[in-house]
């Protein structure tokens, strides 16, 4: 299967969406990878399966950019 991002906001973040229990790291590292790939600096995991919207956020920060 292809590499799918979930969402580019203004072509300058890549979003990835999640409605998870269990948070992995593995989807950081798919974010992250994401980022790489099209060389861009700043992506979030956001996890909708949480209380608190803001429990559910992490940023990932890819530094060579």
């Amino acid at each position: 299967e292809p590499l799918r991002l979930d969402m580019l906001v203004d072509g300058k973040v890549i979003v990835e969406a999640k409605s998870v229990l269990v948070d992995n790291p593995v989807f950081k590292a798919q974010a992250l990878s994401y980022l790489r790939l099209a060389r861009l600096h700043l992506g979030f995991v956001i996890n909708f399966n949480v209380t608190m919207i803001k429990d559910g956020i992490e940023r990932v920060i890819n530094f060579k950019a």
